[in-house]
């Protein structure tokens, strides 16, 4: 719960607020027991109805006071827990938009996005209704028994009973509450990421006609989830049933003690005095239920609480130094030098003692078979990992020296998947570089070979493009995506397999024209393809993460078993001789 701690500390006004109407509702509640007792044992048998009006007038005021202190506290509890909610949420956000793949690979998706949306939003509940009654129900507790004794000590005494036996269903079903709502939010998560799951595939779910396999997975974790809740709905449930039997038996208490007193002892109580009392130790009770209240809602909204807390306190792998460097006399020039690289929990290097140079106007390519390690070596340049060992350098600066944001303005990046984001086909070009004007938009999607699809389209460069893009077709997706690497003019470009949604003639027509945009830019392509890479300045050859192979298109045809191989599957002879 610290970091809801810390956010209320911005509301001191409004909890200051919260405060004194709190307690302004609760003496004017106090108050009324007494009252009561003065217009049953005086006005009323007296007939004294000047007495009647003024007690009567009283308590309006009273009950209209309450009734306003009430009105703000609510307002203000609202603002408090809604402020520190939108607080949580906001810090949550931007906490995750700095992890890097480590990070997001540890929680998983799912998880961020239920601790950013679901548990904040049980502790922004919670915070509403805490708010009011922790601080209502001590005053009235602690003001009642005071009432409640100096009104009759002997009477009040019922509650060295009932209040003990609250407290140890409190404590027992506490303990039984509290590893149930853990489980829950877990089982969330859980939920989540089979949804997430069901609704990015669900193409392949159709196309592979396992729709009702993946329904009875979701109804079995559904299920899993229903029986825990349950569990704890019924464990919580029973609290006010029992406490709502004490609290009748305890009033019945007081007036058997009264009787008994009477008969026995001879002591007179009036009828009056006995129901003041009675309002005492209801409202002390009563007391003690909302506080029950605030206990049930506890342990779910301390559990996601240390949720969101987990995530705001995890530093991510990549961080900036407190010293940062740049070249500004270098540009586009990329060094590998004897880069090693494991995946965090993996046991086998993904790539080993890698060293290359690169220099703008220079293509580099890197070809080998799936799972060897190609993409991952592109991921190290814009950082999205850290090298195990060796450096990166980026215009002779190791890439963990520089300012991230800085080091990845640099780079043209185009993922293997492409992805696009909701909005207009214009914004997510533009989203490579928001200064980006008319001109230079429409230039780069004509170089990315886009320009004939998007003027088909009626609203062209306004045409909508849905959430991860899937009103387009996974060409016009790459193209897209390399659009908007290209709008950025980076100092290097990265196509990681960026080409393969591509026709043969697209490709060639595509590369033709990025090759005259990139003249003083450094290109690194991962490509399968041996037509999209045979004319690089460079190709690296990579197998099982080490190189097997580098050079030109004919040095490796004479010298690299793995290359020709590719080649001969690829090509027939007379391809690879022209």
């Amino acid at each position: 719960m610290k970091c809801v701690i810390k956010e209320l500390g911005r509301f001191k006004k409004d909890l200051f607020i919260i405060v004194l109407t709190v307690i302004g509702t609760t003496l004017c509640t106090l108050g009324l027991p007494s009252l009561m007792s003065i217009l049953i044992d005086r006005a009323i048998p007296e007939k004294n109805m000047l007495l009647v009006f003024e007690i009567f007038g009283i308590m309006l005021v009273l009950v209209a006071v309450g009734i306003l202190c009430g009105i703000i506290t609510s307002q203000s509890s609202a603002k408090v827990s809604m402020g520190v909610g939108r607080n949580l949420r906001t810090k949550v956000f931007t906490k995750v938009q700095y992890f890097s793949q480590t990070e997001i690979d540890r929680f998983s998706t799912s998880s961020l996005i239920t601790r950013t949306n679901n548990d904040i939003n049980q502790v922004q509940n919670f915070l509403n209704q805490c708010l009011r009654i922790a601080i209502q129900a001590p005053v009235m507790c602690i003001c009642g028994i005071i009432l409640a004794i100096k009104s009759s000590p002997s009477l009040s005494g019922v509650l060295v009973i009932s209040i003990p036996i609250m407290a140890i269903i409190l404590t027992i079903i506490g303990k039984l509450a509290i590893p149930l709502s853990q489980s829950i939010q877990a089982k969330i998560d859980r939920i989540n990421l089979v949804m997430r799951e069901k609704l990015t595939g669900v193409r392949v779910i159709r196309a592979f006609g396992t729709s009702e396999f993946e329904s009875n997975k979701f109804d079995a974790i559904n299920k899993d989830y229903s029986k825990t809740n349950k569990k704890l709905q019924r464990t919580t449930n029973s609290v006010l049933p029992l406490l709502t039997i004490i609290l009748s038996l305890t009033a019945a208490l007081v007036m058997l003690m009264a009787a008994n007193q009477f008969v026995n002892k001879g002591v007179d109580y009036t009828v009056g005095e006995v129901m003041a009392i009675i309002q005492y130790v209801m409202q002390i009770m009563m007391a003690v239920i909302m506080l029950t209240l605030v206990f049930l809602l506890l342990p779910r909204a301390a559990t996601s609480a240390a949720r969101a807390q987990e995530v705001l306190n995890t530093e991510p792998v990549i961080a900036n130094k407190a010293e940062t460097k740049d070249n500004t006399k270098q540009k586009g020039y990329l060094t590998f030098k004897n880069v090693s690289f494991t995946y965090p929990g993996g046991d086998v290097p993904a790539i080993k003692d890698l060293s290359f140079e690169a220099k703008p106007g220079e293509t580099t390519a890197i070809i080998g078979g799936t799972g060897m390690g190609k993409s991952t070596i592109v991921n190290l340049i814009p950082r999205l990992y850290d090298v195990t060992e060796g450096q990166v350098l980026v215009d002779g600066v190791d890439v963990r020296d520089y300012d991230t944001e800085v080091l990845r303005n640099k780079i043209g990046f185009v993922p293997q998947k492409a992805v696009l984001f909701s909005g207009t086909i214009d914004s997510n070009i533009a989203f490579g570089d928001e200064n980006a004007d008319e001109d230079r938009i429409e230039e780069a999607v004509k170089i990315a070979q886009s320009y004939d699809f998007i003027m088909k389209k009626e609203e062209g460069f306004d045409s909508p493009i849905s959430q991860g893009g899937t009103n387009v077709s996974g060409g016009q997706r790459q193209r897209l995506a390399i659009a908007r690497a290209v709008v950025r003019k980076p100092e290097i470009y990265v196509f990681d397999d960026s080409f393969s949604a591509l026709d043969f003639k697209t490709d060639k027509a595509l590369r033709a024209a990025l090759s005259e945009e990139t003249d003083n830019a450094t290109v690194v392509i991962v490509a399968q393809r041996i037509s999209t890479i045979m004319d690089a300045d460079r190709i690296i050859v990579v197998e099982k993460g080490e190189v097997v192979g580098m050079g030109t298109h004919d040095e490796l045809l004479k010298s690299c078993d793995v290359y020709q191989e590719i080649v001969s599957s690829q090509m027939s002879e007379e391809e690879q001789n022209r």
